[in-house]
């Protein structure tokens, strides 16, 4: 029998940034009182969405989880959160094909995207103006 010398780590890091165009659209529109209550709404729903997807899943609720993950795609593309948006798409595409390996994989994407998209919007609200 042959021992594996190495072992090799995968970077899960990805760098996420919001999309400026889309910010810049919501205040214009809302001005800074409304675009800044829209995008905390946001952010709020977010979070209980993504909890909901763990749950869900664990709970091998699919039609509940595919509510979910849209939902977060929705959300996220209102706000700027382009790639946590897409990847949210990616998890109701799979939800579709019934590959539980490829789902729990981008499952663990999606948390950990929308964790750094969470953060991301967060660190922007805090910087002084």
């Amino acid at each position: 029998m042959k021992a594996v010398a190495t072992i090799n780590a995968i970077n899960t890091m990805e760098t996420v940034r919001l999309d400026p165009d889309c910010l810049t659209r919501l205040y214009c529109q809302l001005g800074e009182t409304g675009a800044e209550d829209v995008i905390g709404r946001a952010v709020e729903e977010l979070a209980v969405r993504l909890a909901q997807c763990t749950l869900q899943r664990c709970n091998d609720d699919m039609v509940g989880l595919r509510k979910s993950v849209r939902a977060v795609a929705a959300i996220a593309e209102q706000i700027g959160m382009n790639t946590l948006a897409r990847v949210a798409r990616d998890a109701s595409e799979v939800i579709e094909n019934g590959d539980d390996i490829a789902l729990d994989a981008i499952l663990a994407r999606l948390m950990r995207i929308g964790e750094s998209s969470l953060t991301a919007v967060w660190d922007l609200h805090h910087l002084p103006v």
